[in-house]
């Protein structure tokens, strides 16, 4: 390729862009101008555009990731990464790796103006429904169509904040944690959101399945760890909510600020706290009436209750008569009339079963105060 036409391709790039072409145009002009294919794919590997003769896969993700043919260029804005550009058949035509280059760059300036201007719209819906604007179901599907956002049935909220022990040394700011964001959670059945309020980013997850608010928790819950292992000097701290229906969404949000302040007290900083397992700290961090007392033990204890009446053991009175005789093992044994390794073996299952520890202070405290408040409220 000449410098003259290095050139006229360039100019044809800024013309297109400064006409609103936008990236479909733009990918187009680069697959006419190599006589091949081109895919352009968005970060999550959805495809954005298609162009040129040949035949095209479903994904460059085999080129990136395994060497299959084709030629792949990464598109950004910045340090943002958003996409992936590429080319199928192009041989080894003379300069067609600098024109991927540039292409990929104005594409990605385009992506970028773009996405500022969606964000603002769909941050728009996020903050409305957050805000309770909206007075039934059917209207904020409606406001988030009209958005360009497909919703879940259910959610969950995560809440994440930065905090740099040295801000000089690397730190990072709100949209590099947006960033991070968008690469680690993933929307399967309806669209992730996002909103910045202050330093803080929350994070809607759709969770319509039992593993997607799993994949969701785990993936949270290592997040401190992978930014810390890239940017020693910064620490992310968070909070999870519960799963509920898209509409209740600001329940979540709620119960994962509460998780974050819960988790930085007790853990300090650098951990994502799960609203669902802080168990007794919940409680007495948000205080409670009886009713919520009474529905805290009964889920407490409603496993082994559940365990009990399956296999016909003593699990639960177990529990309660070990921590009535100050967690001394021989004396439960006596008072059971079982010898003492079948206390300890069912003090193993006690922990197995209700997902916790009897050797860790905080899973002990949400057990003892779940038997506490079911022999003061609920035992006849």
């Amino acid at each position: 390729m000449t410098q003259e036409e290095l050139v006229a391709f360039t100019e044809a790039l800024a013309r297109i862009a400064a006409t609103g072409g936008g990236p479909k145009a733009l990918a187009a002009h680069l697959a006419q101008t190599v006589r091949a294919g081109v895919l352009l794919e968005d970060a999550q590997w959805r495809h954005l555009a298609t162009a040129g003769p040949g035949a095209i896969p479903g994904s460059a993700r085999g080129v990136v990731e395994a060497g299959a043919p084709g030629k792949a260029q990464r598109v950004r804005a910045g340090d943002v990464e958003l996409g992936w550009l590429s080319l199928f058949g192009s041989g080894s035509a003379p300069g067609v790796e600098l024109l991927l280059r540039l292409t990929a760059a104005a594409i990605g300036t385009e992506l970028a103006r773009d996405g500022s201007m969606l964000r603002e719209r769909k941050g728009g819906f996020w903050e409305s429904l957050l805000g309770r604007a909206f007075h039934d179901g059917a209207a904020a599907r409606e406001d988030a169509a009209g958005r360009g956002i497909t919703l879940a049935p259910q959610y969950l909220a995560i809440v994440l904040e930065l905090e740099s022990a040295q801000p000089s040394a690397g730190a990072l700011d709100v949209a590099d944690l947006r960033a991070i964001a968008a690469d680690v959670f993933r929307g399967v059945d309806g669209d992730l959101g996002m909103l910045e309020r202050g330093p803080a980013l929350f994070v809607f997850v759709p969770a319509a399945r039992a593993v997607d608010a799993s994949n969701a928790k785990t993936a949270a819950s290592l997040l401190p760890k992978s930014v810390a292992r890239r940017h020693p000097h910064v620490r992310i701290s968070g909070g999870v909510g519960p799963v509920e229906p898209f509409i209740a969404l600001p329940v979540s949000a709620e119960a994962a600020r509460a998780a974050l302040a819960i988790g930085r007290r007790i853990f300090g900083a650098g951990r994502v706290a799960v609203y669902d397992e802080l168990g007794a700290y919940r409680l007495l961090y948000e205080g409670a009436d009886v009713a919520r007392l009474r529905a805290f033990a009964a889920e407490a204890l409603a496993p082994l209750r559940s365990y009990d009446e399956k296999h016909q053991t003593e699990l639960e009175r177990t529990l309660k008569l070990y921590f009535g005789v100050g967690a001394n093992v021989k004396t439960a044994a006596a008072e059971l009339n079982v010898h003492r390794h079948t206390v300890f073996y069912r003090l193993r299952q006690i922990g197995e079963i209700c997902a916790r520890s009897l050797d860790s202070p905080h899973d002990q405290l949400t057990l003892r105060l779940a038997v506490a408040i079911d022999e003061l409220h609920n035992s006849l």
